[in-house]
């Protein structure tokens, strides 16, 4: 039972040594003796905590503690003086040192992180002695670099032998790290349940072979940009881990239908997210989703050019998908009318629906897409440019009676309304409207959400140059709950009149206010101040604000700020020291980048003044 490493045996100095015409008697010194020997004593020391000291001495020593597994510590009490603790610990009511030992070091509740430079086997090999005797080491998340000192096997090595307690393992941007180390882990730390490796070049499916072997408890498997991971290694973790609940595949050129067929079938009722992008995958795997995706509530697709609308037509056919609750798409050609009509009746327990970058989706698509998902409560879409004013107006009054939150981005297709909509029912149970960089939208749409929509309390409508307060005003006069959040940052055409409506109606409720790039004056601030006391988010980026809006703002209290920014208002100078160190009382972030008539010195008073608040200049 005595460690032998694969190393060259050290030749023992002789004790005298000749200097000067003379022999000279040398200090005796523990570091004559070879690795063995070390190694027999360190591993016979009481407790972590002598081992933790003992590896500070040196790199040599620290390599040797690190190496030594939990099960290679020689416990030196004889069965006499065991018993004879233990007895005395059951007199007193406690427990033995040995009992403490063992809770403490077998819980691994502690987490650390090696980001760069940082990431080294040296570091590594002192967190594997260190958090043996402090809890154990449960988490561990290593961000490498193009450093000549990187993580290796060595490294991983330590890990596996002194931290058997490890859950989770995160390896990202480690090209030093080959199939070696990751077995190293797989070896030792049985207790493995999260494995991400992202950019991992150097590992192959013999790793996977390994952890499937030696994890078993294995819950959530990532894996993106490893170019030399296939279907051998995932059809091995589907074989021997049946408690998978999370699969991420992200950019691997060899994982294919195979890989992914195997991990769906074999946890068809453990397996509860599943997130593929950029694979060489058909329509096979969104079959097999469909049939076997018995226990999925989460399932996103991004960028798989080989499936085609039979997948998902496939898919939304299989029954499997009942759980299902939240569905991404991003750049699927195949994401087409009917298919996603299929999906949506399949799906009776669908309620987040995002789709982004879908070429071939229309206006009837989405309007039956929104009639047949008849649970939906949230529905965003992006850059799906064939979706019309049509489209978005179906989609708000199919979605039945649960839609809350309904999100458009940056989609060119919509036009504003030529005419009046028919007399329609509204939508009593929408909470949010969010509409971002859709420059087709204006006034009148948002004249008839407002007749649609009086439950709102968040609005978000950013990057509109087309609408003016004629359209807004309406919205804002038709919300009968107040509004919560509201932000309009990049819509140019705004003015003063908007802000005062918004604090006189919605004052009372308002908590974020974001008018970054809006037309307003000081007499905003002013209405602000007067009416909107729960406010703790304000934007006035950009906007033409002078020193007196600022005096306003802080003359007003018991307004709580606490986020407050003024990026690029020239007009704002030093003068407003004073109000903003008022301000400040409640205030955690503070943003003046771009405030060029501040002075430095004046934001180095400001930052004394305010030292708990976060200021960026």
């Amino acid at each position: 039972d005595v460690y032998f490493p694969p190393c060259k045996r050290y030749r023992i100095s002789a004790p005298f040594v000749f200097a000067g015409g003379k022999f000279e008697q040398k200090k005796p010194s523990i570091e004559v003796l070879p690795d063995e020997c070390l190694f027999e004593i360190f591993r016979r020391l009481p407790g972590g905590q002598e081992r933790s000291t003992c590896a500070s001495v040196s790199k040599r020593w620290l390599t040797l503690v690190s190496n030594i597994c939990r099960d290679e510590i020689s416990d030196n009490k004889t069965p006499q003086a065991s018993d004879l603790e233990h007895e005395n610990a059951d007199k007193k009511g406690g427990v033995s040192s040995e009992d403490v030992d063992s809770d403490v070091e077998g819980d691994g509740y502690l987490s650390r992180s090696l980001d760069g430079k940082k990431a080294t086997d040296i570091r590594l090999a002192s967190i594997a002695v260190g958090t043996a005797s402090r809890g154990g080491l449960g988490k561990l998340f290593i961000r490498g670099s193009k450093s000549r000192h990187g993580v290796t096997t060595v490294g991983l090595r330590a890990i596996s032998r002194g931290c058997p307690s490890l859950r989770v393992l995160s390896l990202w941007n480690l090209s030093s790290v080959g199939d070696e180390g990751l077995c190293e882990i797989a070896n030792g730390c049985h207790q493995l349940e999260k494995l991400d490796l992202c950019h991992c070049p150097s590992i192959t499916d013999k790793s996977l072979l390994a952890v499937a072997k030696g994890c078993p408890n294995l819950t959530d498997l990532t894996i993106e940009g490893c170019a030399n991971i296939g279907n051998e290694g995932l059809q091995a973790i589907a074989r021997s881990c049946p408690n998978l609940k999370s699969v991420s595949i992200k950019d691997c050129p060899l994982v294919g239908d195979q890989g992914v067929a195997s991990l769906l079938s074999s946890a068809s009722y453990s397996l509860t997210k599943v997130k593929l992008q950029a694979l060489n995958i058909t329509d096979v795997s969104l079959a097999v989703i469909g049939h076997y995706g018995k226990a999925v509530t989460d399932l996103s697709l991004t960028s798989l050019p080989n499936v085609s609308e039979k997948g998902f037509w496939v898919m939304g056919n299989g029954h499997g998908l009942q759980k299902l609750k939240s569905f991404t798409v991003t750049s699927c050609r195949g994401a087409t009318d009917s298919g996603l009509e299929a999906v949506g009746k399949g799906c009776p327990n669908l309620k987040q629906l995002c789709l982004s970058k879908c070429p071939f989706l229309s206006d009837k698509g989405l309007s039956s897409l929104a009639k047949a998902a008849g649970s939906l409560e949230c529905l965003q879409l992006e850059e799906c440019h064939r979706i019309s004013q049509f489209g978005f107006f179906c989609s708000l009054i199919n979605c039945g009676t649960k839609l809350k939150v309904i999100s458009f981005a940056n989609c060119l297709g919509i036009k504003d309304l030529n005419s009046g909509l028919p007399p329609l029912s509204p939508c009593e149970s929408l909470r949010s409207l969010s509409i971002h960089n859709c420059p087709g939208f204006g006034d009148a749409s948002l004249f008839a959400l407002g007749k649609l929509c009086p439950q709102l309390q968040h609005v978000e409508l950013c990057g509109l140059h087309g609408i003016t307060d004629a359209g807004v005003l309406p919205l804002l006069e038709s919300c009968e709950t107040g509004l919560l959040k509201v932000n309009l940052s990049g819509c140019v055409n705004l003015s003063d009149k908007v802000v005062q409506t918004i604090s006189n109606l919605h004052g009372w409720t308002l908590e974020l206010l974001n008018l970054n790039g809006c037309k307003i004056s000081d007499a905003s601030l002013v209405a602000i101040a007067e009416n909107c006391q729960l406010l703790t988010d304000l934007d006035i980026s950009k906007c033409t604000i002078t020193d007196s809006g600022i005096a306003a703002l802080a003359h007003f209290n018991p307004i709580n700020l606490q986020i407050l920014s003024v990026s690029g208002c020239s007009m704002i100078s030093d003068k407003s020291l004073p109000s903003l160190g008022k301000l400040g009382e409640t205030l955690l972030g503070l943003n003046l980048q771009q405030c060029k008539a501040i002075s430095s010195r004046a934001v180095e008073l400001l930052t004394e003044q305010l030292w708990r608040c976060d200021i960026l200049f």
